[in-house]
Order: structure tokens, then C-alpha cells, then sequence
């Protein structure tokens, strides 16, 4: 699935100065090259709701699968509690991801991503589709972490091997995730194989990094978008940044929490479901006096697998089935309007 990845993106390359980064260390105004209006089609960027959160889900209560259900019906999110995952495991990959974005920019831009990579050092993929660059810089690997080779030539034993930890500790968990959301959607059993403990399902993780921006109203760290993926499974640092958009809630915020980790749906299960799941619209926004860090696992089918909606009693369609790979092909292309194009309606 990775090569799909890589192909998709081979198709659509990147200018470098779509992926290189600002050197944010040496920045001390406000360039206009990140200087986003106040407002865009969902609304003022920076205004969001205190008032709502998104649910929290005890992993361990026998109803999580109901309530993980309804909770991709409203939100396309939740909080997940008693996942499973030590805490030792994700602060190690916290300390790894702080090392990695502390380094001086021209150890960092040794693994630059290529203009057609899907891998590597660089600015969030989705750049191109936005007037104005995000106040971020991310690392992003699928299966191996083998770019750090070029940060670390020698010494690249530790990083790698807390992210093959993480990795594999994760997947487990999606796994889980993905039974139970199958299993509440009434998916049989044989096309649920295809899906659960494939060896060939899709993996990728990316390290986010959002640095203390002198006029935080005026930036955006992370612009609004949907993922890809059939679910994202993320870990925030204790910074608030995350935010999800409801309709007509506006943007809720994500607070950190060190036992929790956030689920949200992505396009694919989006299609899965029938438009049943929220795709979770999501976005992170900075500050001017805390970093945030996160680290993003993307998770879904292979690059084969053709997403049918699973239609139920008298339910029509409301999109064509389609490949993995076609899907992603038509987002390389169509970023906002992906999943409009293959609507049936």
C-alpha cells in the first residue's frame, strides 16, 4: 500500500518549495507566506467552542462498541480510554519526535521528502491545495522509519526501533477499533476478513510539529481536511492544537489528555459506511508560547481492496465503488472534492 502511496503521489510531484520548511528557529515576525485570512468557507479560522467535547470511550466497558458507533454516526471521533497501549511506549516516541524536530534544519532536510515521495522530512502533503503554508513540519514513514537512516547514519537504532514498537503496538489496536466498527455496521464475517489481520493492510505514521508562532491569530498549524485513511488513530502532547468541525457546532476542541488517545474516521470508511460515519473535518491551530507535538497512525485496506458502501435493506448507494488506489488517485487531484466526485447522487 505504501507503493500506492508513492505512485499516487510519483504522479503528482511537488515543487521544493512545496515541501522544504521554514527554518522556524530563525523566525522571530510572521511571514506572509503563512499569514492566513480571518475566514474561509467553515467559518472565522480561529473561533471555536469551549462549551462541547467529543466522547470518551472506556475501551474495557462491554457497550464500546456500541458507543464507539454512535459516536462515528455524530462526530466521526472519539477519546479512547484503556487502549491498551503503555504510556511508556507513547513517551518514548514523545522523546524521539522532540529530538528528531529539535535538530538544526540542515541535519533535517538530510531526509527531505521527495517531490513525488510519500516518505521523509518536509511540510504536510496537503499544502498545495491552501493560499497559504501552515506553521508545521512533519516526518512521515510507512513500515520503516529507513529515512532517519539520513539523519542518523550511526545512531539510528533508537528512533527507528520506538517507532517499530509503536508501530506494532498500534496496529493491534486498529485491528480492535476495526472489528468492532465492522462488526456495529453488520459487515459479514468473510468480507471482514479481508480487513482484519491482513498482513497487507496499509500503514503510516507522521510526526507533527507545530513550534511557537509569534501572532498564533493570524497562522494555522494544520489546515482543515479530512484523512484518507479508514481510521487515524492520534497521540497529542499535553498543548491544546486539535479541533474537530461539527455542522452548525462550529469547531470543537480536543483538550489533551495523557491516558487517551483520539479516533477519527477517515474517507475511506466515510465510503464504507454509506456516508453513515462522519469523515472528520479536523484541523490545529498554534500558539505563541507552547510547542506541540503529535503523531498521527493511519490505518486502512489494501491498495486493491474495492470500497463498496455497504448498503442495508433499502438504502441506495451514495457512491461508486472504486478502488484503494483510484480513490487516492483522485485525491492527489481533487483534494477538497474527492469524495463529491464519486458520489451517485
Amino acid at each position: 500500500m505504501s507503493n500506492t502511496f508513492s505512485e499516487a503521489f510519483r504522479n503528482h510531484p511537488l515543487p521544493l518549495n512545496d515541501i522544504i520548511p521554514l527554518d522556524f528557529s530563525s523566525i522571530r515576525t510572521l511571514p506572509e507566506s503563512h499569514a492566513w485570512s480571518k475566514s474561509n468557507d467553515n467559518g472565522d479560522h480561529f473561533s471555536f467552542n469551549e462549551s462541547l467535547s467529543i466522547p470518551i470511550i472506556d475501551l474495557m466497558d462491554p457497550n464500546a462498541m456500541e458507543q464507539i458507533g454512535h459516536a462515528c454516526e455524530k462526530w466521526g471521533a472519539f477519546q479512547l480510554k484503556n487502549h491498551g497501549i503503555p504510556l511508556s511506549v507513547i513517551e518514548d516516541v514523545e522523546v524521539e519526535s522532540k529530538h528528531l524536530f529539535s535538530l538544526p534544519a540542515e541535519k533535517k532536510l538530510k531526509a527531505l521528502r521527495s517531490s513525488g515521495g510519500a516518505t521523509g522530512y518536509g511540510r504536510a502533503r496537503i499544502s498545495p491545495f491552501f493560499p497559504k503554508y501552515m506553521w508545521h513540519e512533519g516526518f512521515t514513514f510507512m513500515g520503516s522509519s529507513d529515512d532517519a537512516k539520513k539523519i542518523w547514519p550511526k545512531d539510528h537504532a533508537p528512533f527507528c526501533d520506538t517507532m517499530q514498537n509503536y508501530q506494532n503496538q498500534m496496529k493491534v489496536l486498529a485491528e480492535k477499533l476495526t472489528h468492532m466498527i465492522l462488526n456495529f455496521m453488520g459487515m459479514n464475517s468473510e468480507e471482514e476478513k479481508k480487513w482484519v489481520g491482513s498482513k497487507n493492510q496499509f500503514e503510516a505514521i507522521q510526526l507533527n510539529y507545530y513550534p511557537c508562532c509569534p501572532e498564533p491569530d493570524r497562522a494555522m498549524g494544520l489546515a482543515p481536511h479530512t484523512d484518507t485513511s479508514f481510521l487515524t488513530i492520534l497521540h497529542q502532547t499535553q498543548t491544546n492544537g486539535l479541533q474537530i468541525f461539527q455542522k452548525c457546532l462550529g469547531w470543537v476542541p480536543i483538550n489533551p489528555d495523557p491516558n487517551t488517545l483520539v479516533v477519527n474516521i477517515g474517507d475511506i470508511l466515510h465510503i464504507l459506511s454509506n456516508a453513515r460515519f462522519h469523515c472528520a473535518l479536523h484541523r490545529a491551530i498554534v500558539n505563541n508560547t507552547n510547542e506541540r507535538y503529535s503523531v498521527a497512525y493511519f490505518y486502512g485496506p489494501q491498495a486493491d481492496y474495492v470500497i463498496s458502501p455497504l448498503v442495508l435493506n433499502s438504502d441506495v448507494p451514495c457512491f461508486r465503488a472504486l478502488t484503494v488506489k483510484d480513490y487516492l488517485s483522485i485525491k492527489a487531484k481533487n483534494f477538497k472534492g474527492a469524495l463529491s466526485l464519486i458520489t451517485t447522487t
